[in-house]
């Protein structure tokens, strides 16, 4: 299925029934007073975080949504029915915004979060509720107030532990489908991914972590050129970066130094703190080189890059290394909290 993290689409909370105006009308009871009910309130519309699902591509082709009015009252004091409220499931991860004043609602970030985006209207009251010792017989009702009508942008940002980035043809797709069980397309020419991809790799029983592989970015992909740009946002929820770099490029213009300081470039020019981000270098396709030259081979290159954070030599195409580095990788997750403590400002979903 094809990856889609972007929808618009519009939503209409249901109106408020109207109040009634009804007398009591009894044989033997010349006087029975109002008896009129008051209205049904309308149906609310919900965001709902849905395990089951991972694209919005649904939203592409549905983009109408409204909940079901309110009933109005009825004589004999009764209410009416209030319209059920709408549920929109999404995946995990979806933020939702007002598309005409950009205001930021919330978000989902668990499987049951349930997130408010169209309140309902309030019912009508009934001339029942008007009765007093001054007004025996009132003739004035109300009617149920308007439910909100909006247009919202829903927008799923992956939630992934580690984002694979690096440029075109660094081997990230490789990679992934070495460490996971994820079958991205592989292909000797660049931008092969067109769209994110999710890999859980399994070190043992219950011990797991998901990765991301984001479309190669180029030069100005904070700015809006190439494939990256729109992808570059899945990485603010992960918590560790690999940084991939193809240590035998056929490009001399994507040579590892320069593939290191382009990336480094466009995470400090998006902003968002990508740049402080706990990020390793993955040194990928040391198949390249002959086995028994690997390690001085990448200890030389680590130190003309002037690299000093961890750093990891692997081989995607035979899983030379991989292993090693999942297990660190693994180790140092679980050394950190939720993912969610410092994302907590107050617009986080209710929990059913």
């Amino acid at each position: 299925m094809k990856f889609v993290d972007e929808a618009r689409i519009q939503v209409k909370a249901g109106n408020g029934g109207a109040g009634c105006v009804a007398f009591r009308r009894e044989k033997f009871i010349p006087f029975g007073g109002p008896h009129g009910g008051d209205g049904g309130d309308g149906g609310c519309v919900y965001v709902v975080a849905d395990a089951d699902l991972n694209t919005l591509v649904d939203y592409r082709f549905q983009r109408r949504f409204a909940a079901p009015n309110g009933r109005p009252g009825e004589g004999w004091n009764r209410t009416g029915k209030s319209g059920d409220d709408l549920l929109i499931p999404v995946p995990i991860g979806t933020q939702v915004w007002d598309d005409e004043t950009e205001e930021f609602i919330g978000e989902v970030l668990a499987a049951g979060d349930r997130l408010l985006v169209a309140q309902g209207g309030f019912h009508g009251l009934g001339n029942a509720r008007y009765k007093s010792s001054v007004n025996q017989a009132p003739r004035q009702s109300t009617p149920g107030t308007p439910g909100d009508a909006r247009m919202i942008r829903l927008e799923l940002k992956l939630l992934a532990d580690v984002g694979l980035l690096g440029l075109p043809n660094a081997g990230k797709s490789t990679l992934i489908r070495a460490i996971s069980a994820a079958r991205p397309k592989v292909a000797d020419y660049p931008f092969t991914t067109l769209y994110p991809n999710l890999g859980v790799v399994r070190l043992e029983a219950y011990r797991s972590f998901v990765v991301a592989d984001i479309p190669g970015l180029i030069e100005g992909a904070a700015e809006g050129q190439g494939l990256g740009t729109r992808f570059l946002k899945h990485l603010e929820r992960t918590r560790l970066l690999l940084h991939t770099i193809d240590v035998s490029p056929p490009d001399p213009d994507h040579e590892p130094l320069k593939a290191l300081r382009t990336i480094e470039e466009e995470l400090e020019q998006y902003g968002r703190h990508l740049i402080e981000r706990e990020r390793w270098l993955v040194l990928n396709k040391l198949d390249l080189v002959p086995e028994g030259e690997r390690d001085a081979f990448a200890k030389d290159l680590i130190g003309r890059l002037g690299w000093t954070g961890r750093w990891f030599a692997v081989s995607a195409v035979d899983g030379w290394g991989t292993k090693a580095m999942c297990r660190e990788i693994g180790d140092y997750l679980e050394t950190l909290g939720s993912p969610f403590e410092e994302e907590d400002d107050g617009k986080r979903a209710e929990t059913d």
